[in-house]
């Protein structure tokens, strides 16, 4: 259809984004195929009922579902009718639209995971073939060019970011006041709270105006531009060139390759359901881990009957998440009058069991990121809680008089507080991306079945941080603290299936997240992530999409610009 295209970039998320921005400054012209609708920021309204109970930035479970094949415990699994609950956001920018914008880096260890906790029954760990320092130029270049806020914290060396810069270029947005007392309280009991970083600008920045304290972060786009997300950050300077192409609405079915097995074109239906076929000297794909593994698996050819670069078996393999978990706690509004503040952030952390040597996990292990924040704002979503998850009912839902009586008094006179668990999820080859023997999309191709098969450590991790979260919030002084120790996978962030390394045998990228069969072929979302990490993904995807960008630009040939 067309030609002329240096890159074909698919998907314009967090991995899509930074590469299509790069390559286009340095000169090339690039094309950038994006499943989902282009919104702009007046289209982003604050409506529970539209975004999240309709799921307005999803595709429908009639048109493109997926299958999740979920693990039960004791070697047994679970699969589920057809569903989007693995699909995070569907649109121009991608599902980090939708984030809440903590921006944590990964530390040195990460990235030696292997070699600092050794090997774990059951878990495929591997070591990452970079180093923290080989990413840590590029975590420098988001914090300035997606705009980060926050301040670089005195912590103790073990838990504190080797910068190369002095401090974050954004100061630190509004915060709650009851940040102050987390500082002091979690600094008496022991602990190090820090300030987290968002990536969300406190004051306007070019196009993009500052926060607007609206509490509606996450699943919810942004109306200012504050949030840095791929939509803001990176598509519009993408698009200034004038060398960047971006096509809504295209859904990329195949990847064609020619007779040598090197990939030639991309194949997509536009917006009216006609198929297209692109060419272009080199193919970026970033599409979320899950679609990303699709779309190589449905991408067969005589040279690659396994699908593309899939001569080991290894795309869809080691699926990995965030382990899931979280405590909650409440505080009345007679004992501290100053908790009725509406400011929307509290921004603190601890990191304190990123690291633990604990017996009762076995030792010397990998543990999580705590984070505190209020209770999401959305309304009826915290009514659902108070009717079918009170505590004070032991299970059974509340109803009538009692219903009434309990939401005036979540809502009118207590405030909730709640401690996240990001915790590391180890992999698991059973933990896999397959296509599904039986379920269509409405292009006839079978789509995504997604095992999110849990090695037995993240459950225990999950129960472990818990039970620590549970300890800091009654600490604090909250009321009827108690945890949801979860254990399954975060939705939110998903990655691992198109683990890099140095390997061919073992791995499907090389170092560059270039594939190591098909030397045009470049895989830049969270697929490639051998280990999760206990911080969200998308700061470190954006680094590393940065970082791969340059390794494109030099097969290309260099900088044109």
């Amino acid at each position: 259809m067309s030609d002329g295209f240096d890159v074909c970039v698919i998907g314009s998320g967090a991995g899509g984004g930074p590469v299509a921005a790069s390559l286009a400054e340095a000169g090339y012209q690039v094309l950038l195929l994006e499943k989902g609708p282009w919104y702009g920021n007046d289209q982003f309204v604050k409506d529970e009922i539209e975004l999240c109970r309709r799921n307005r930035f999803v595709p429908r479970v009639e048109d493109d579902p997926q299958v999740w094949e979920i693990d039960v415990g004791g070697g047994r699994t679970r699969v589920y009718p057809p569903t989007t609950a693995l699909r995070n956001g569907t649109l121009v920018g991608g599902a980090n639209v939708l984030m809440s914008g903590f921006f944590l880096r990964l530390k040195p260890t990460d990235f030696r995971m292997r070699s600092t906790y050794g090997p774990v029954p059951g878990a495929d760990v591997a070591d990452w073939p970079i180093s923290y320092d080989d990413l840590e130029p590029y975590y420098a270049r988001v914090e300035e060019e997606v705009g980060v806020s926050g301040l670089a914290w005195d912590l103790p060396p073990h838990l504190k970011d080797r910068r190369s810069t002095e401090d974050l270029p954004f100061l630190p947005t509004r915060e709650h006041p009851f940040a102050d007392e987390i500082d002091a309280k979690c600094t008496k009991m022991g602990l190090h709270p820090f300030p987290i970083p968002r990536a969300v600008l406190p004051e306007q920045r070019g196009d993009r105006r500052g926060c607007a304290y609206s509490g509606y972060c996450a699943q919810y786009g942004c109306r200012t531009g504050a949030k840095g997300s791929s939509l803001q950050a990176w598509v519009p300077r993408a698009l200034k060139t004038g060398r960047c192409t971006l096509r809504p609405r295209a859904s990329v079915t195949r990847l064609v390759t020619d007779s040598t097995g090197r990939l030639r074109q991309a194949e997509y239906r536009d917006k009216h359901g006609k198929v297209r076929r692109v060419d272009a000297t080199i193919f970026v794909v970033a599409c979320q881990a899950i679609e990303t593994a699709r779309l190589l698996l449905l991408s067969r050819s005589t040279r690659h009957p396994n699908g593309l670069g899939n001569r080991n078996g290894r795309v869809g393999r080691h699926l990995v998440a965030s382990t899931f978990g979280g405590s909650f706690g409440e505080f009345r509004f007679r004992d501290k009058p100053e908790l009725q503040s509406r400011e929307p952030f509290l921004n603190r952390g601890l990191q304190d069991w990123y690291f633990i040597d604990d017996p009762r996990l076995g030792g010397k292990r990998k543990g999580g990121t705590l984070n505190f924040l209020p209770l999401h704002p959305n309304p009826i979503a915290r009514a659902m809680g108070v009717a079918f998850h009170d505590r004070t009912t032991g299970g059974r839902p509340l109803w009538g008089q009692g219903l009434k009586r309990r939401l005036f008094e979540h809502f009118h006179e207590t405030w909730h507080l709640k401690c996240e668990v990001f915790g590391e999820w180890l992999p698991d080859n059973r933990a896999r991306v397959t296509l599904d023997p039986k379920v269509r999309d409405k292009y006839g191709l079978p789509v995504a079945r997604a095992a999110t098969i849990s090695h037995p450590y993240n459950r225990q991790l999950a129960h472990f941080l818990t039970e620590r979260g549970t300890e800091v919030l009654r600490g604090l002084g909250a009321q009827h603290a108690a945890g949801v120790p979860g254990g399954g996978p975060s939705t939110n962030l998903i990655g691992g299936t198109c683990r890099f390394g140095n390997d061919p045998e073992t791995s499907v990228l090389d170092r560059d997240c270039r594939s190591h069969e098909v030397k045009n072929l470049f895989v830049t979302d969270a697929s490639f992530m051998p280990s999760g990490g206990a911080v969200p993904f998308t700061f470190t995807i954006y680094a590393n999409a940065l970082r791969v960008s340059q390794a494109i630009i030099a097969q290309l040939g260099g900088r044109k610009r």
